[in-house]
């Protein structure tokens, strides 16, 4: 029997384009503008699968799923919506949608995600694992490898709970994600999540962005201001490199969270607060505590549960997933329609070992597809430092290891990279294993001329 599909799409043009495509490919098509119509269509006859757009104009395509749920109907749904719209797609998952696709649509992943909807019987574990890892928030995916899948059952556990979380990993690999996640999973995700960026805060600035102040108090308080606390005050906190505060601050944190008080500077008045503490950082803090820059007992306060973050190259069967994903994301971005990658460029992307994590794998990818003059990227469109990686892995005589292991030999290392590199800040990370802020930190660390 040939599969029927109804496709339910306000926007003629593209819905008559998908319904010529897929009558192509073996399909028997019907399409309907808006809910309503789709409504009508579905009780005169039964579909295989109903494709629907998020946006429709007398409803959205939620409220069609909806529908079909409580009619008892678990026709397989698959529905289209934008990046923007990540978080209706997560909805429309956990509501019982079979799958989604983003748009624009890119013809062979709609048609993978079609025929694996109506001919796979999936196991319910099967199920749960698609699930979980199709489920996004804020852009971002999750991922499928065992080292995403640990990562993430570990934050359901803790997402629940009251314990303060200390979120350990490199530059760009998707910390402020995970605690956005943590808050999302929580019982406070109906309350505020503030991040601070402790790493770009002045530190004559600290305790204002923390605590507030009153107007007047000091030079350029021109008026009364709420700081961080108060603002997620029943919600999240979310600390990004806390290695970063200075000792002084260090101190005023640790009495705020303990006495759950505050007062603002120039204040005499104290205010309650009931914050949730999430603190992420780059940097090994039990180090700073032995050479006395980071406080210990702040430490076990922020430290009541530890996540940490693999690396990109610690997961390499998510680096093609993210890779597509990231395509998705610049193709809407940048008005292009990329197919994807070809078969040198992905072996390319699965060597190179992406010091920079997900961030420098998003922004290669963007650059690509903004280069890009075919369907596909090409390995060169991926930029020279990819593919000079790809033939240094191809002639590993010629590749000498760079990787930091301890503080003996890290200057010497360091060192003998800029020298290699012509003093190339950016190369010179790439062959230590390192992103550049993590480089510029340990120039100053170990007093190397900038």
């Amino acid at each position: 029997m040939v599969p029927s599909i109804l496709i339910v799409e306000d926007d003629l043009t593209f819905s008559t384009m998908l319904k010529t495509w897929l009558g192509k490919k073996g399909f028997e098509v019907e399409t309907a503008s808006t809910q309503a119509k789709a409504r009508k269509q579905i009780g005169t006859r039964d579909f295989d699968l109903i494709l629907s757009d998020l946006r429709l104009p007398d409803q959205d395509g939620l409220s069609l799923l909806s529908w079909l749920r409580e009619q008892g109907n678990q026709v397989p749904f698959i529905i289209m919506t934008s990046y923007a719209e990540i978080q209706s797609a997560v909805r429309a998952m956990k509501e019982g949608a079979t799958d989604y696709i983003s748009k624009p649509v890119q013809p062979d992943e709609l048609l993978k995600k079609i025929k694996e909807a109506i001919h796979q019987e999936k196991t319910p574990a099967e199920s749960g694992k698609e699930k979980n890892a199709a489920q996004t928030a804020h852009g971002f995916l999750e991922g499928e490898s065992e080292e995403a899948r640990k990562l993430y059952n570990y934050v359901g556990l803790v997402a629940p709970t009251q314990m303060s979380v200390l979120i350990n990993g490199a530059s760009g690999t998707g910390k402020e994600y995970v605690a956005h996640r943590i808050h999302q999973l929580s019982k406070r995700s109906e309350k505020p999540f503030i991040a601070i960026d402790c790493g770009s805060i002045p530190k004559d600035l600290a305790a204002s962005e923390f605590f507030g102040h009153v107007k007047g108090s000091f030079t350029g308080a021109l008026n009364d201001k709420a700081g961080a606390f108060e603002e997620a005050n029943g919600g999240t906190l979310f600390l990004d490199e806390i290695g970063n505060l200075s000792y002084e601050v260090q101190v005023q944190l640790l009495r705020a969270l303990q006495e759950r008080r505050i007062r603002r500077i120039g204040s005499t008045k104290e205010i309650e607060v009931d914050v949730r503490l999430i603190s992420a950082t780059n940097e090994n803090l039990k180090e700073a505590i032995a050479k006395g820059n980071f406080r210990e007992d702040l430490y076990h306060r922020i430290n009541e549960f530890t996540l940490q973050m693999p690396s990109l190259k610690e997961r390499p069967e998510d680096i093609l997933l993210f890779a597509n994903f990231f395509l998705d994301q610049a193709n809407h971005e940048l008005e292009r329609t990329l197919i994807g990658f070809d078969a040198e460029a992905s072996e390319a992307m699965q060597k190179y070992p992406w010091p920079g994590n997900l961030r420098q794998l998003k922004n290669v990818v963007k650059r690509a597809t903004l280069l890009a003059q075919g369907e596909f990227i090409t390995a060169k469109d991926l930029g020279e430092e990819i593919n000079e990686r790809k033939t240094v892995c191809e002639n590993p005589e010629m590749e000498e290891t760079f990787a930091l292991h301890d503080e003996e030999t890290e200057k010497h290392r360091i060192l003998k990279a800029l020298q290699q590199t012509g003093n190339n800040k950016t190369k010179a990370a790439t062959l230590l294993g390192i992103d550049r802020k993590t480089l510029y930190n340990k120039l100053k660390l170990y007093h190397i001329p900038q």
